[in-house]
């Protein structure tokens, strides 16, 4: 039987039990793309891998996705700086810098309004005249 509170997600299945990618995915609530990109990024992220490229997680390596799941999306580290932490070589209570973007003054609505009023004017003038002409 699994123990809920010594493993990520109950399927049924034992903790110390091999899982699918789809089981993993579902488990954790990630999609299996980004579980195979991880396996890319992350060189010590290695199923197994059977016959036909079937993928079986082992339970350190479920807790490993587990781990770099929290980094990236609970703590807004950049694949970079996750797997530096991951590998020991990264700063683990200092997650990356959060990017923000410079807020761009907007302009005063009167302005806006005045620029806008005076294009509709222009446009009004226009087809006036393109109507006498006509």
């Amino acid at each position: 039987m699994s123990e809920p509170s010594a493993f990520p997600f109950n399927d049924g299945k034992a903790a110390d039990a091999m899982r699918t990618i789809g089981e993993v995915a579902s488990g954790l609530g990630i999609k299996q793309h980004i579980l195979r990109y991880w396996e890319q990024q992350f060189p010590m992220l290695r199923p197994l891998k059977r016959s036909g490229g079937r993928r079986l997680y082992r339970p350190e390596d479920v807790a490993l996705v587990v781990q770099i799941d929290q980094l990236i999306n609970a703590q807004g580290y950049t694949l970079k700086g996750a797997r530096q932490v991951v590998e020991g070589k990264g700063d683990k209570a200092a997650p990356a810098a959060p990017i923000t973007a410079k807020p761009v003054e907007a302009p005063e609505i009167d302005e806006v309004e005045a620029q806008a009023l005076q294009q509709l004017k222009s446009i009004r003038r226009r087809l006036a005249a393109a109507l006498d002409a006509a």
